[in-house]
């Protein structure tokens, strides 16, 4: 990723997220990262506290969480976004009153229809043009997430979805830019259509975060192989009802009731190393029940490697994961494991 970012010109600031560990982000920044993304002010708080001394929050902060943004600015180069004028204009006032300022980036809504501006709405420059003027603040540049991606039926779709964001966000940083507004910086960031966002003219960062493990929605969409994927939860299996029957002991605690995206079909709540035959049918909290195509060797004890649907979600459910290189085996804290506020 940091390769096919440094060929495009494009500063990677990866996204946290997913691995939650100050270890693996200083392995990204040691590889041409340029600052990393953090979800929530308690991620950013712990890295800021591991000395990371460039933190992006693609997240839409209330101002009554000033006093932790000031804190925050203390220790590290805070930015993060906005998207609603009367917010903007609280942060405002509190960056004012504290006698800071505190650098922002406009979401722009480029067809997830989650956060963002319409950037095709009457009201968008005027939008831009007014948070641009709120004193304390510092208008850094657009920033966008096509979470529509992960939703793509094709992976000619997908490309097409890549494609049409550079085009809105290039052309409402024009546009703004004729209005006299300096747009710095143009954010994208997503695993799915990294292979093709990247290729595109319309973007000076991209924030990808999944791709550091990747997980099996990558690989339904295209972007991974399985060999690929780097995180995979180690199961026992605790009973064998029957013979089409196994019972492991990774249920929605381990492995999510997420299910996998993607054009590829890929059923069940992760696929099972080495045994096709085996599908992870339903999930208790602390059961998975899989069914059984034929027979299988496994019995009570037996262990087996499962790559979830959605590494992200898996990685923030335990204290602490594995860094497994050969026959080495090291202790991976997950610092930030749960700071969701």
């Amino acid at each position: 990723m940091q390769s096919a970012a440094t060929a495009g010109g494009v500063r990677l600031r990866p996204h946290t997220k997913t691995h939650k560990s100050p270890l693996i982000a200083r392995w990204q920044i040691d590889c041409g990262a340029v600052g990393i993304c953090c979800a929530k002010l308690g991620e950013a708080e712990v890295f800021a506290d591991a000395g990371f001394p460039d933190i992006r929050l693609p997240y839409p902060i209330h101002p009554s969480n000033a006093d932790r943004v000031i804190a925050l600015l203390d220790r590290t180069r805070l930015s993060f976004i906005v998207d609603h004028p009367a917010v903007a204009k609280q942060w405002s006032e509190a960056m004012r009153r504290a006698g800071r300022e505190v650098d922002v980036l406009i979401k722009v809504d480029v067809g997830f229809h989650r956060c963002g501006i319409d950037p095709d709405s009457r009201d968008a420059l005027s939008i831009i043009h007014g948070l641009a003027a709120l004193p304390g603040l510092r208008l850094r540049g657009l920033l966008s997430h096509a979470g529509q991606t992960y939703h793509a039926q094709s992976d000619d779709e997908l490309q097409t979805m890549a494609r049409a964001e550079a085009r809105t966000m290039s052309d409402l940083s024009e546009r703004c830019r004729k209005m006299g507004v300096a747009i710095d910086e143009v954010s994208a960031g997503a695993t799915p259509p990294a292979r093709y966002a990247l290729q595109q003219s319309a973007f000076t960062e991209y924030r990808p975060g999944n791709y550091v493990y990747f997980d099996r929605t990558q690989v339904a969409l295209g972007a991974a192989a399985m060999n690929d994927c780097a995180l995979s939860v180690l199961a026992t299996v605790v009973s064998k009802p029957s013979r089409d029957r196994l019972i492991l002991d990774s249920g929605s605690k381990t492995l999510t009731n997420d299910g996998a995206r993607g054009f590829t079909p890929a059923p069940g709540f992760g696929a099972i190393v080495g045994f096709d035959n085996l599908l992870i049918e339903r999930l208790s909290e602390e059961h998975a029940t899989v069914k059984v195509a034929g027979t299988t060797p496994l019995e009570p004890g037996d262990r087996v490697r499962i790559v979830p649907n959605h590494s992200c979600v898996v990685s923030n459910l335990v204290d602490q994961a594995w860094i497994v290189d050969g026959g080495t085996v090291e202790p991976l804290p997950i610092a930030a494991r749960g700071r969701i506020t």
